[in-house]
């Protein structure tokens, strides 16, 4: 990448590769001076004497391995906190649970689908009034306010259609009313290629499951927060409600942070191979990735990120029994839920991730039986043009024999 930022887009957060490696990493914190932090499995720590101990007591309360992690997300989300949840979901419900009774959330209407089904299904149920708005318009947020309001929370990009929300304007909108949180679910750009906070957002969040971690093989939430009363109060929901991840899994999570530079440039690099390779194929109806400029917030992605990730969504051209065939042909591309990891993953939102979500809602957000979500991977860029290339041809001539 570039030292001025790739193809017009924000330059590289400073140091951000030193601080993915180095920050929280310190091998004075441990008696061996060990350079990589050892996990520490122990749920309980000794005391000195009553009530005095040496940071930590119990291992939901506080663990080094977690500790640890947390200083380094802290640092590439340019945050003077983070805190670590067992799921992205369970860092949701943390956020949540700064609400009481009566209090409005006000959610994008095109998020994950865990999300619309947390909250229309549960947070409902604690007494919380849940709108959906399209956030990618301010006019309709600023509208959508109302003295009840207490969070706002938006995607960007948005899944799965992949809308790039102004974040810098949602805060302008939100803060001009007193005791709204803005809270952004940062899960698909990663801390490499977007820092809400820094835009003026309240709280950051990730389902770390997928980019952060980066391989498929740890679920994790994370939230980064800048306020010191937000943060102790989420410090303590974090520790009552108990939703906390286990020391392996926040090994798991640090280390791949390490590499998180590094696989970010390369997911770029091969989403827009993907994405260019779609867009010019007769078969394919429309290619949304917000690296294109075709994209129609292309120019609002580049002022606020410093590159895209490998998310892409396109609609093939005919029916569900296209998408269908072309999704069961692929063979680099393992068709599967989820996203963010080194292999390539491609799925059928409208049956797989956004089922939860009402039909009606799905047909008005644009999540169509034809609709394709693809997480462009690591592997060599001709091997992924090559599958979907015979994975297309096999769709069309399966579904015109």
């Amino acid at each position: 990448m570039e030292r001025g930022g790739t193809r017009g887009f924000l330059p590289p957060f400073a140091h951000f590769a030193t601080q993915a490696i180095h920050a929280g990493q310190e091998p004075e914190q441990w008696s061996s001076a060990a350079v990589v932090p050892p996990i520490s499995l122990s749920t309980t720590f000794r005391q000195q004497a009553p009530g005095q101990h040496a940071g930590y007591e119990y291992s939901r309360s506080g663990n080094p391995s977690r500790n640890c992690l947390e200083k380094a997300v802290a640092a590439l989300d340019g945050a003077k906190y983070c805190l670590a949840y067992a799921s992205g979901l369970a860092a949701t419900l943390n956020i949540t649970h700064l609400l009481k009774a009566g209090d409005t959330i006000i959610c994008m209407d095109d998020v994950y689908g865990g999300t619309n089904r947390y909250f229309r299904k549960a947070a409902v149920k604690m007494g919380l009034n849940v709108v959906f708005v399209d956030c990618s318009n301010v006019k309709c947020l600023e509208a959508a306010i109302t003295p009840e309001t207490k969070l706002v929370w938006i995607e960007t990009p948005t899944n799965p259609t992949l809308k790039i929300i102004d974040i810098q304007a949602c805060a302008d909108a939100v803060h001009k009313h007193k005791d709204v949180l803005l809270a952004v679910d940062n899960t698909f750009m990663s801390a490499y290629f977007q820092r809400p906070l820094s835009l003026g957002a309240d709280i950051c969040m990730y389902s770390a499951t997928k980019y952060m971690n980066g391989h498929s093989d740890v679920v994790m939430g994370l939230v980064s927060v800048n306020c010191d009363d937000l943060y102790e109060r989420l410090k303590f929901l974090q520790n009552s409600l108990g939703a906390v991840p286990s020391p392996f899994d926040c090994y798991m999570c640090n280390r791949g942070l390490k590499t998180l530079p590094i696989r970010m440039k390369q997911h770029f690099h091969n989403a827009l191979a993907v994405a260019r390779f779609l867009e010019s194929d007769s078969r394919v109806e429309k290619v949304i990735f917000p690296g294109l400029p075709s994209h129609p917030q292309h120019e609002l992605i580049k002022r606020q990120c410093t590159g895209c990730p490998g998310m892409i969504t396109f609609y093939i051209k005919g029916s569900l029994k296209h998408a269908a065939t072309f999704l069961k042909n692929l063979k680099v591309f393992m068709l599967a839920e989820s996203l963010g990891g080194y292999e390539s993953l491609a799925e059928h939102p409208a049956i797989m991730t956004h089922s939860s979500v009402p039909k009606e809602d799905r047909e008005a957000l644009g999540i169509s039986d034809t609709l394709v979500r693809l997480s462009v991977g690591l592997e060599d860029e001709e091997d992924l043009l090559k599958d979907l290339d015979q994975a297309l041809k096999a769709a069309f001539a399966e579904c015109t024999a």
